[in-house]
């Protein structure tokens, strides 16, 4: 445990930060999933609404910093690609 009061500040920010990046990367696999239940299911409709929304989260992932901009644009690609699959 730190005894300097800056790096127990630090601690504190990391903590935050750690529990916000949790949640927002538990939230972008929820949408991802529904997209893939959605392709798995043939269903067009709910596939392209799910598109959009986990398109949505990862680009707002990426400028957070929670996902490096390149993996999201890689996910978003493969989505792309199973979407017009269909």
């Amino acid at each position: 445990m730190a005894n300097i009061q800056s790096q127990m500040k630090r601690n504190r920010q990391n903590e935050t930060r750690r529990d916000r990046n949790k949640r927002v990367r538990s939230a972008l696999k929820t949408d991802v999933r529904r997209f893939r239940d959605a392709v798995t299911a043939g269903d067009k409709d709910a596939a392209t609404e799910a598109f959009q929304v986990a398109s949505r989260a990862l680009d707002k992932a990426a400028s957070k910093g929670v996902l490096h901009r390149n993996t999201a644009a890689n996910r978003k690609s493969g989505m792309a690609k199973q979407l017009a699959s269909l």
